[in-house]
């Protein structure tokens, strides 16, 4: 007699595979999805049909016309269900092939097909804090309590200092099966706080992949039974807060002469720090105090190896004068859509008024 871990194991499906359409839903946090059979093996986003769904339940279109159209753009192999089934990330638009207001991939796009020649790549630092399912409290924080003070959890190893490296890991494993490029992991400053690196990964795809990482580690944290929060500042007080660290460059910054380039491309982000600001994440002005590796949210500095500044640049671009920099101010529950093409629309195509 075929068991629950069999069936879920059968790899034979009769000529089908299991496409899981991906989309972000109404609050622009929250990740949605549903799976569909189709002839495989699928090699690319266009051999797949559009789909619907009901956007009144996903707070993005009205009851009296409720249809949203998912438009596939981008394939990974499913770590969940094996063999040649896939996870599909998709936009959403109206009936007449109008992007819908939460759709931010479309606008990142036609932004990104500017200036092909730029060649943008991206590393993105995702923090994040896992929460008892109970409680709603850091994992290994005693109930209604406190672990000793920060210094021993980040990159800690042991019991009293590690708390939930297996979902970490088998996180990392299950984005690199699928086909994301996480290039490491680590554990963060508060504990029950953990990071990972999506990249370098060029222009839009940059945003696809590491949307598709939150949903995969979604879907990790809902198998161990905890709760993933992207917070930036899940708990108030002398305690890190998450972000969204995005390490940048164009081909420009990344041959003989880049530093230059570099520093002129801070003063354009410098000009706009209140438009970025106001792009990278909800509360995080909670998150952006001067204090924990952080510049005021209303300051805007750039340093050398410089961890409190807003924009940071790696002593090894100093050295070689060329190299990326690293823009410090997104939060844990940013857009990576908005911020990675907004990064590239200031340091690219605007051009400031003299």
């Amino acid at each position: 007699m075929a068991t629950m871990a069999d069936l879920l194991n059968l790899q034979d499906l009769s000529g089908y595979i299991i496409a899981e359409y991906v989309w972000i839903g109404g609050h622009g946090l929250d990740m949605r999805s549903k799976p569909r059979s189709v002839k495989g093996p699928i090699t690319c986003p266009s051999q797949l049909p559009k789909w619907n769904y009901d956007g009144s339940s996903t707070g993005q279109a009205p009851g009296e016309d409720s249809e949203v159209i998912l438009y596939p753009q981008a394939i990974f192999r499913d770590p969940f269900r094996g063999g040649d089934n896939i996870l599909v990330m998709c936009d959403c638009y109206t009936s007449d092939g109008q992007p819908i207001p939460t759709n931010k991939r479309n606008e990142a796009a036609k932004i990104f097909e500017q200036n092909l020649e730029a060649e943008p790549w991206y590393g993105l630092e995702q923090e994040y804090t896992l929460l008892q399912s109970e409680v709603k409290w850091p994992l290994g924080w005693p109930k209604g309590g406190f672990p000793g003070p920060q210094g021993p959890y980040y990159c800690g190893v042991g019991a009293d200092k590690a708390w939930g490296r297996d979902i970490a890991d088998a996180h990392y494993k299950a984005c690199l099966y699928a086909g994301i490029q996480v290039s490491g992991t680590n554990g963060e400053v508060m504990p029950g706080q953990w990071e990972y690196q999506v990249g370098p990964v060029q222009g839009i795809a940059a945003g696809d992949q590491l949307w598709m990482s939150r949903y995969i580690l979604e879907r990790i944290t809902e198998k161990a039974g905890v709760v993933l929060s992207l917070d930036p500042k899940p708990i108030e007080g002398d305690w890190n807060g998450a972000g969204c660290h995005t390490n940048y460059s164009t081909k420009a910054m990344r041959e003989d002469g880049g530093f230059e380039v570099i520093t002129k491309a801070i003063g354009k982000l410098g000009l706009r720090h209140k438009e970025h600001i106001a792009a990278y994440g909800e509360g995080n002005e909670r998150r952006l105090t001067g204090r924990h590796e952080t510049a005021d949210i209303n300051t805007f500095k750039w340093g050398v190896a410089d961890r409190g500044a807003s924009i940071r640049v790696g002593r090894d671009t100093q050295k070689n004068g060329k190299g990326y920099l690293e823009d410090r101010r997104p939060s844990s529950n940013c857009d990576p859509y908005v911020v990675t093409s907004l990064v590239f629309e200031t340091t690219v195509l605007w051009n400031p008024p003299q």
